[in-house]
C-alpha cells in the first residue's frame, strides 16, 4: 500500500519533469521551412494549436505549459518562419520578442515604378503588373497632388517592411504616406506636382549632392527661356512607357512624340519620371543661383558634369567628352 502512494506521488512529479524537460528539446515536424501567421488577438490556447499543427512544435501543451510558466509576458502576433529545429521555449520566446517574419524591399532614390514592381516581383510577393496597375492609379495621392497622372514620383525611396500578405495597394500606400511625411517635414508651399516632376529630372541627371542644385538651375533656367529640357531620362521615360526601351538610347527614342520626351516638348513633362529624394526635392526647391544652360558629364567616369553658361562652350564641353569615351574605349580594348 505504501508503494502505490509513493508511486501515485512520483508519477505526476516525473510526468511534470518530463513536460518540463520537453519544453527544451528541438523539434521540426516540417520540412524545409513553414509559415505560421498568427492573427491579432489569437489565444495561447488558439497559438498552440497553431504550431503543433504546423509542425513547429510536437504538442500543443507544450505552448500551453510556457505560456503558464511566463503568464505576464506579452506575446507579438504576426507571421513566424520557421526553418529549423527549436524547442518550445525558443519558439516562445521569439513570439515575445515579437521576431515577426518581414520581406525587406528596399526602394533606391530615382528608382522609378517599373523598378520597384521589378524588385517586389522578385522577392516573390506579387506580379509586376499588379503592382504597376495599382501605381498607375493616382487615387492615392490625388488631394496632395491633383494633377499626378500616377503614383511615379510619390513612392518614396526607403526600406519597407513587407509581409507575405502584402497587397500593391498596400504598398503604394506606404509609400505615399512616406512623402508625405517627407514632403510635411519641408514645410513649403512650393507646387507639389511641378517641385517633385522636376526632382525627378534632377535626380536622374546626377547622383552627386553638390551638383543637383546646379541641375536644377539649368534647368529652370531653360524653362524661363522657353527652351526645351532636353533631359536625356525623359526620353527614356517616355520608351518605357511605349514599352520600347531597348537599354541605349537611340535617335529614334530622340524624335519620340510622346508625351514625356523634353526633347520635342517643351516645358516640364507630365509627371515625374521616377522617385525623387529628399536632396532631389531639396534642389528643385532650392536651385543655385547661376545662368548656366547646358551640362555634359566629364569622361572620367567621376559622374561630375561640366556645366555652360553658352552654346558654343558646350559644344567644346560635348566633344572633349567624346574624344575621352574613345581614348577609354581604346584602353579598354585588348591588345
Amino acid at each position: 500500500m505504501r508503494k502505490f502512494k509513493l508511486l501515485a506521488i512520483l508519477l505526476p512529479v516525473a510526468l511534470a519533469s518530463l513536460a518540463l524537460v520537453s519544453l527544451w528539446q528541438p523539434y521540426a515536424g516540417f520540412a524545409g521551412e513553414t509559415f505560421v501567421d498568427i492573427p491579432a488577438r489569437t489565444s495561447s490556447w488558439e497559438i498552440g494549436r497553431l504550431l503543433a499543427q504546423s509542425g513547429v512544435i510536437r504538442w500543443r501543451w507544450q505552448f500551453w505549459l510556457a505560456r503558464a510558466l511566463k503568464p505576464g509576458v506579452k506575446l507579438h502576433y504576426g507571421e513566424y518562419r520557421f526553418q529549423q529545429p527549436a524547442s518550445t521555449w525558443a519558439v516562445f520566446d521569439r513570439l515575445a520578442r515579437g521576431d515577426v517574419f518581414y520581406y525587406s524591399l528596399t526602394v533606391p532614390e530615382g528608382a522609378n515604378m517599373f523598378d520597384i514592381a521589378a524588385a517586389v516581383e522578385q522577392l516573390g510577393l506579387m506580379r509586376a503588373e499588379e503592382f504597376l496597375r495599382e501605381a498607375r492609379d493616382p487615387t492615392l495621392i490625388r488631394d496632395l497632388a491633383p494633377r499626378a497622372p500616377t503614383l511615379e514620383g510619390y513612392l518614396f525611396p526607403d526600406t519597407y517592411r513587407l509581409s507575405r500578405h502584402t497587397t500593391a495597394r498596400e504598398l503604394c500606400r506606404q509609400m505615399t504616406r512616406r512623402f508625405r511625411q517627407v514632403w510635411a517635414s519641408l514645410q513649403t508651399n512650393a507646387d507639389v506636382h511641378e517641385t517633385v516632376t522636376l526632382a525627378s529630372l534632377i535626380e536622374k541627371e546626377t547622383a552627386l549632392p553638390h551638383e543637383r542644385p546646379l541641375v536644377a538651375s539649368v534647368f529652370l533656367n531653360r524653362l524661363r527661356r522657353g527652351m526645351p529640357l532636353e533631359c536625356d531620362p525623359t526620353a527614356i521615360y517616355a520608351a518605357l512607357l511605349e514599352e520600347r526601351y531597348r537599354g541605349v538610347l537611340y535617335r529614334s527614342d530622340l524624335e519620340s512624340k510622346q508625351r514625356y520626351n523634353t526633347y520635342q516638348h517643351p516645358g516640364l513633362p507630365p509627371g515625374p519620371i521616377a522617385n525623387p529624394g529628399l536632396d532631389a526635392i531639396k534642389a528643385a526647391l532650392n536651385p543655385a543661383r547661376t545662368d548656366y544652360l547646358y551640362f555634359v558629364a566629364l569622361p572620367d567616369g567621376s559622374g561630375a558634369h561640366q556645366f555652360s553658361r553658352d552654346l558654343a562652350s558646350h559644344q567644346r564641353a560635348v566633344a572633349r567628352y567624346r574624344r575621352g569615351q574613345k581614348a577609354n574605349q581604346r584602353a579598354k580594348s585588348p591588345g
